[in-house]
């Protein structure tokens, strides 16, 4: 049976642009996780994507979760809560565009409507602009977390494509 998915591409051009979100940092700690682990990556990836129908990654090899988490223009950072992991983004970087992606974005369920989505997509944003960017980009489609577009728009992203696929 094929479901009809609604996907929109969402940008942002200046840090200027970012409206911070105003979720207190108490205990709250964003960091890069350098060296790159895949282990962490593929955690995080089969545990926040499997209400959401991330699957794509889910029949890679230990040796593709390596070679992507390790490539140099992936950065993988980590959201910790009072040490306990809660969430991650990874970033892809596009040097010769100079943009960034937002790839992956998420947090585990029990860390889910706190607040925490705005405070870990305003910590992407910041670190993508770090990167020297221009542009920092992301898409998120209707089987994502029902506050997700609405958590891009909140922090000055705005809507640059849509589109109806069929899975």
């Amino acid at each position: 049976m094929k479901k009809e998915i609604e996907r929109n591409y969402l940008e942002i051009s200046s840090i200027a642009d970012l409206k911070d979100s105003n979720t207190s940092s108490n205990g709250n700690l964003v960091e890069i996780i350098d060296p790159a682990d895949f282990q962490i990556n593929k955690f995080f990836y089969k545990n926040v994507g499997k209400k959401h129908n991330w699957v794509d990654r889910l029949a890679w090899t230990e040796e593709q979760w390596i070679k992507y988490a390790s490539d140099a223009k992936v950065k993988t950072y980590v959201l910790k809560i009072n040490e306990d992991l809660a969430g991650y983004f990874e970033l892809i970087l596009h040097l010769e565009k100079k943009e960034v992606e937002i790839a992956y974005l998420g947090l585990l369920e029990e860390y889910q409507n706190k607040k925490l989505g705005s405070y870990l997509l305003s910590s992407a944003i910041k670190n993508s602009f770090r990167e020297k960017a221009n542009r920092v980009w992301v898409h998120t489609c209707s089987l994502d977390h029902k506050n997700a577009l609405r958590n891009y728009i909140a922090r000055g992203m705005k809507i640059f494509k849509k589109e109806t696929i069929s899975i």
